[in-house]
């Protein structure tokens, strides 16, 4: 049966479940950012509540139910650069694979715009981000987490606020990380990529540290298992050595679900 259930006048809908996103990306991902994205954080908000408005590629784009929650998890690598990227910011150009990227994504060919692409897809596993901001990507996040708090509007919408971290490419090990707080809580850390490290057990650790200095909670979820060739669900360690109860226990607190599916 329905019920009256939505805060949005003139619908009602069944009361469970909850409707929303957890794996959102806009323009402040770089792989999304490089093959064509050009939609921000407050954009997507906007279309989460209901609001029309213009897709990357020019049409009119409308819910016909808005969203209850959402989480917009763009990728801790290199996080937020792409837009100063392509408006052309002279710190961020200034780097020699930032002036390259530039000159490509702009050149309008659409093959040098599609291999550019691939190329900023691949350096996302390497070792070292081929652009190091921080003070950019500092600035990135609190802007996004400030328009978390804007548009979180408790009953009506919830605006969780999240980041991916993105780890071995081709043994998919990826995990959207999710905080309970606000602003004030998320703006006291950064996005922990896989240039601070590949191995799941250090983000783990990275967050119950992050837990235990500042008393709040974080969640991490698993996707694209699919696609690790086994290891994301693997009983040993990210060395290969017998997986500790330690270990196992971090996991389950902080990875009690996992993504099923995604919609591109």
């Amino acid at each position: 049966s329905k019920v009256p259930y939505s805060p949005y006048v003139g619908t009602s809908y069944p009361t469970s479940p909850y409707f929303g996103d957890t794996h959102l990306h806009t323009a402040f991902s770089m792989d999304a950012g490089a093959f064509g994205a050009r939609l921000s954080p407050r954009d997507a908000y906007r279309f989460a509540r209901g609001e029309e408005i213009a897709a990357s590629s020019g049409q009119p784009a409308k819910l016909s139910r808005p969203l209850d929650f959402l989480v917009i998890a763009d990728h801790a690598e290199m996080y937020g650069l792409m837009p100063q990227l392509l408006s052309g910011d002279p710190e961020v150009l200034s780097t020699e694979a930032g002036k390259q990227w530039f000159g490509e994504l702009t050149s309008g060919d659409n093959d040098r715009v599609f291999a550019t692409a691939m190329k900023i897809v691949e350096s996302l596993s390497g070792d070292v981000p081929p652009i190091k901001n921080d003070k950019a990507v500092r600035n990135a996040w609190q802007a996004y987490t400030a328009l978390a708090d804007k548009y979180n509007e408790p009953g009506r919408f919830t605006a969780l606020i999240g980041f991916e971290w993105t780890a071995i490419g081709g043994d998919n090990l990826h995990r959207n990380v999710v905080f309970r707080g606000d602003a004030g809580v998320a703006n006291r850390t950064l996005p922990y990529s896989q240039y601070d490290s590949k191995n799941p057990e250090n983000l783990w650790k990275h967050l119950a540290a992050f837990e235990a200095e500042t008393g709040a909670e974080v969640l991490a979820i698993p996707h694209n298992g699919n696609l690790s060739n086994g290891r994301m669900f693997t009983v040993e360690t990210f060395d290969g050595k017998p997986l500790t109860k330690e270990l196992a226990t971090l996991r389950a607190r902080f990875e009690p679900l996992i993504e099923a599916t995604q919609i591109k």
